[in-house]
């Protein structure tokens, strides 16, 4: 599909959803919005598989013109070969790890939504609980957990949410229609999506989003190999993880950078559960396998992941890549038992009042030595005196921290303040921090501020190169950052002022002179006009 066509898909689908919410919160309408969405793309793949395992025995049906119901072929199948149905599930179980029952399909549902049934309701109820439970279990349990199809957002009565239900969905489908073909697009048109929701979230957004243009800037960062600059791209990462992973998009990046083969496995950890079934919905829809990715639903700040948890050094997880836009100078509780946690004994407990520190560390330790992490967090974390200020001091001194890039103000949804990047390596090979002050580097939105492509490439070659630039960026010493006593305000190490222009005295002379000839010429044609009109010259 062409970028045009995306565009278009995501036009389309959105102006449906602008136009169908009415006085439903844009933060509500999106879950089922994109549960929809997600439904068509496993119908899509699911039926794409039958017909190919079932070969000339899958059913051939004109589609019709009118609004009456249109045949479902692998309903047909079913009802022709009911002794069949057990070992085909099981095929289709085993080749694309689920199944989706021919009354669940999308095509089904559109159908009911079209002839305004009025099981379709109850229908799509039962269609996402056998998905969650068992179509296959370890994939899809609790995915619609959040979607209350029962809600009074939708209507008061019965009849009233099956008709909500029933206009959407035949919006929905009419809208994707003449893009039928091209199933690889609903990712983007997801992703599309959660932008646009993102935009009417306000500070929720950041709940779930980070904007796509800092997305391709951590991505870029952790994918290249920036201790040998001139390899290029990073062939292959093993894993990959983001611990407050939102829906998913920031660790889609990477993938995408690395190509869909470029990954062993992406590991994602969310607190919030709505956020947490988008993840895992916007891995499926962008055609990543259930068995190469793990979203995990839980705290990170007490780290109540299991396979985190591995006391067994041979065992202990360690990531290639850490990406990370955790929640900015969020308040926690950190208990006497978190003192002597591994991931913060050497560094110390990062203060109630910001967890910023804290997310960073948890990220770090399971850093592999060769590793590269970047993560989003306010600029307070470069300069903040108190506990920040010896974990900042230790991580220096230890010499982890590799780059610090400024960012422009209002970028995201969720807030007006400038934020930071810090690229963090357990054996980084320069002896210095590079600073990069892209902070005046965008260009002014209604609503958020805008880096260019041009702005964006600029950071990551920067990045990669070490490059060095007047007022832009600079390679700091660690001398120099301890006289500074480890404070890491960018302002300390780039001058963003632009000193005055030397005025050449002989230059202006010169124009002043030329000037004055021009004036004495202007005034003399202007006299002879006066002349010419009998009226007197000017002095």
């Amino acid at each position: 599909m062409t970028e045009h066509n995306q565009k278009q898909l995501g036009n389309t689908l959105w102006a449906i959803a602008d136009q169908l919410r009415g006085a439903m919160d844009a933060d509500d309408f999106r879950d089922y919005m994109l549960s929809f969405l997600f439904l068509r793309y496993l119908s899509d793949n699911y039926e794409a598989a039958a017909k190919k395992e079932l070969g000339s025995d899958y059913p051939t049906v004109e589609q019709k013109d009118d609004n009456s119901a249109r045949p479902v072929p692998l309903a047909l199948w079913y009802a022709n070969n009911p002794a069949d149905i057990t070992a085909f599930e099981k095929q289709m179980r085993r080749k694309v790890h689920y199944v989706v029952q021919p009354q669940h399909l999308w095509s089904s549902i559109a159908n009911m939504a079209r002839t305004q049934s009025d099981e379709l309701l109850n229908t799509l109820q039962a269609g996402f609980k056998y998905i969650e439970n068992e179509s296959f279990e370890s994939t899809f349990q609790g995915l619609f957990s959040e979607i209350d199809l029962g809600s009074s957002k939708l209507g008061k009565t019965y009849t009233d949410r099956n008709t909500k239900l029933c206009t959407i969905i035949q919006k929905i489908a009419d809208g994707l229609a003449e893009f039928s073909k091209e199933m690889d697009a609903l990712g983007d048109a997801y992703e599309y999506l959660i932008g646009q929701f993102a935009a009417g979230s306000g500070k929720k957004a950041g709940e779930f989003y980070t904007p796509q243009q800092i997305s391709d800037i951590l991505s870029a960062i952790v994918t290249l190999d920036s201790q040998e600059p001139k390899t290029g791209p990073k062939q292959r990462l093993e894993s990959v993880m983001d611990f407050a992973c939102g829906s998913g998009s920031l660790l889609l990046n990477v993938r995408k950078r690395m190509g869909p083969h470029g990954i062993g496995k992406i590991y994602g950890q969310e607190k919030n559960i709505t956020t947490y079934n988008l993840a895992r919905m916007n891995m499926l829809l962008h055609g990543v396998k259930d068995t190469e990715f793990d979203i995990f639903h839980g705290d990170t700040l007490t780290n109540d992941w299991d396979i985190l948890r591995e006391l067994n050094p041979a065992k202990k997880p360690a990531f290639d890549a850490i990406v990370a836009n955790p929640p900015f100078s969020y308040r926690w509780e950190p208990t006497d038992a978190l003192a002597d946690d591994v991931r913060f004994k050497n560094h110390g407990l990062a203060p109630k009042s910001a967890a910023d520190f804290a997310f960073l560390l948890h990220g770090f330790h399971f850093l592999k030595d060769e590793g590269v992490m970047a993560i989003i967090l306010p600029h307070g974390v470069l300069f903040r005196g108190g506990a920040e200020e010896r974990i900042r001091t230790k991580l220096l001194k230890d010499g982890h921290i590799d780059t610090v890039i400024g960012l422009p103000s209002n970028l995201f949804y969720s807030t007006g303040i400038p934020v930071c990047i810090l690229v963090l390596k357990k054996c980084k090979k320069p002896d210095d921090v590079l600073f990069i002050n892209a902070a005046e580097h965008f260009v002014k939105g209604k609503r958020q501020n805008q880096l260019t492509g041009e702005n964006i490439a600029k950071i990551i070659k920067t990045y990669q190169f070490r490059e060095e630039e007047a007022r832009y960026s600079r390679r700091v010493g660690m001398a120099e950052i301890e006289k500074n006593e480890f404070n890491l305000n960018i302002s300390r190490y780039i001058s963003t002022a632009v000193g005055e222009a030397e005025i050449d005295l002989a230059a202006t002379h010169a124009d002043l002179v030329q000037i004055e000839k021009d004036i004495a010429a202007a005034k003399q044609k202007h006299n002879g006009f006066l002349a010419e009109l009998g009226l007197k010259p000017l002095s």
